[in-house]
């Protein structure tokens, strides 16, 4: 059985006390801004202080309000996108995949790893983006990033947000990532609150929903690391956030079946790697996110090299689990189901993008799965509220595959006793209201949270035309 570790049961519980639930071939330096000290970082020398940059004013959504979406996600990803940001050292790169990269190091600074105690210098640039309005005031947002951090790199992702009484959170860490784990351990940051919003590991939710009071605006701003007198940078491609404002729900809207397709994507069961590097969150028993990854990474036509599963016992099988288990493990948080860590791991792979976001119904999973675009869901659920699982669980990640002549959901469940058993068939109602409701009943009676339809979505840095309408369609551009 598959379960998440107890940031989620926490942030459920939190939700239930509040009754909530264009192309440039030369690079550019990034508009210049007046900087402040990275988080984590001492300064070793003078670095300009300041107050967070103006911006160029709300930036144009891909989520939309309209027909009772209540989802925003907003990605920056080409030339006029990073050129809209604010940077101090960082400049904007064009061709196929515009990004951000160190230009001139706006300064350097002493970083100590909490999980390792190694003190170390570091070089850094900086990028902020414009203010964004999300067409939907927030009680939650999810970033999510897709970057290259060579050995002796890293980056740190902050959000800051407005509230909707005119007063502003602190600088939130998001995450201290790298694609490796040789410089520094990739971690969220526990503890951060200001007495209203709190972060959830990978997630900023307004504390108490039920007053009112919802992030309207918000920005993300990028650190990067290198060490000092190097000339290796970090490139970002992707950064981007997930706003929602999920209602309370029980039950959720039936949708009406409207495709039948499956898609060929591999099967990989968590379950047969239980005892495996225990010191992963564990083993396979709780390998639910990374199973899933891989699975989705290889539906793609990617996968790890021989020379970079070096390092697994040859005598486990299917070693690539192992491998995406260990880099997606959240060093804080102690698991491998941080949601956007998982999607930064598909995308350190040949030209793959991954984004964290929500999806309203399984119609919009069947536009997804129509241009040939698999997804991972999240849901939480009783033994008896999924027939066939033959589990129930607190939090699991599945992908969804296909659907049946009868609507049904076609799943690669990683929660299986072997691969062979992997693909399942699950009715269309049931799942539908594991995934997309906010509130639910545990085993005990309590009410606790629901995901309200979270899910991974994995595709590659040039879809096809019919996959960025797809992808369109569910507010990802």
């Amino acid at each position: 059985m598959s379960r998440l570790t107890p940031r989620r049961t926490v942030l459920a519980a939190l939700a239930a006390a509040a009754g909530t639930a264009a192309s440039a071939s030369a690079a550019v330096p990034a508009t210049a801004s007046s900087g402040v000290t990275p988080s984590g970082v001492t300064p070793s020398g003078t670095v300009p202080s300041g107050t967070v940059p103006s911006g160029a004013g709300p930036a144009a959504g891909a989520g939309r309000a309209a027909g009772g979406r209540l989802v925003d996600y907003r990605g920056w990803t080409s030339y006029g996108d990073w050129r809209g940001g604010t940077g101090e050292g960082a400049t904007v790169i064009g061709g196929k995949r515009p990004g951000v990269v160190i230009g001139t190091p706006a300064g350097s600074g002493d970083h100590t790893d909490p999980h390792t105690g190694t003190t170390a210098t570091w070089e850094y640039a900086r990028w902020t983006g414009p203010l964004h309005t999300p067409a939907v005031p927030a009680t939650e947002l999810v970033p999510s990033w897709n970057a290259h951090t060579p050995a002796g790199t890293w980056l740190l992702v902050e959000l800051l947000g407005d509230y909707s009484d005119g007063t502003r959170t602190p600088w939130y860490v998001m995450g201290r990532w790298a694609a490796g784990d040789a410089d520094i351990r990739r971690a969220s940051l526990d503890g951060q609150s200001d007495g209203r919003s709190t972060v959830w590991t990978d997630t900023l939710a307004v504390d108490d929903a039920s007053t009112g009071l919802r992030i309207v605006a918000y920005r993300l701003r990028l650190t990067l690391y290198r060490r000092p007198g190097s000339r290796v940078t970090p490139t970002v491609w992707r950064l981007g956030a997930m706003a929602s404002d999920i209602p309370d729900r029980f039950t959720v809207p039936e949708s009406v079946p409207g495709l039948v397709r499956e898609l060929d994507v591999p099967r990989y069961s968590q379950e047969i790697h239980i005892g495996r590097y225990p010191e992963y969150d564990n083993g396979g028993e709780a390998w639910c996110s990374p199973t899933s990854s891989q699975m989705i990474i290889e539906y793609w036509g990617r996968k790890p090299t021989p020379e970079d599963l070096a390092w697994v016992d040859p005598e486990y099988t299917d070693p690539q689990v192992c491998h995406a288990a260990r880099f997606t493990y959240d060093h804080e948080y102690e698991g491998c189901g941080n949601w956007p860590f998982n999607a930064a791991y598909a995308a350190t792979y040949r030209d793959m993008q991954g984004v964290v976001t929500r999806l309203g119904s399984l119609t919009e999973a069947e536009t997804l799965v129509r241009a040939g675009i698999p997804l991972i869901t999240s849901q939480s659920f009783l033994r008896e509220e999924l027939t066939g699982a033959g589990y129930g669980t607190s939090g699991h990640l599945m992908t969804v595959i296909g659907f049946t002549g009868d609507g049904d959901v076609v799943a690669n469940d990683p929660a299986s006793p072997t691969n062979e058993a992997v693909r399942r068939v699950y009715r269309r109602r049931e799942f539908e209201t594991i995934w997309l409701r906010t509130k639910r009943y545990n085993a005990s009676g309590k009410i606790v949270s629901g995901t309200g339809g979270i899910c991974y979505v994995y595709f590659p840095a040039r879809p096809s035309a019919a996959q960025c309408r797809a992808l369109k369609a569910v507010g990802i551009r």
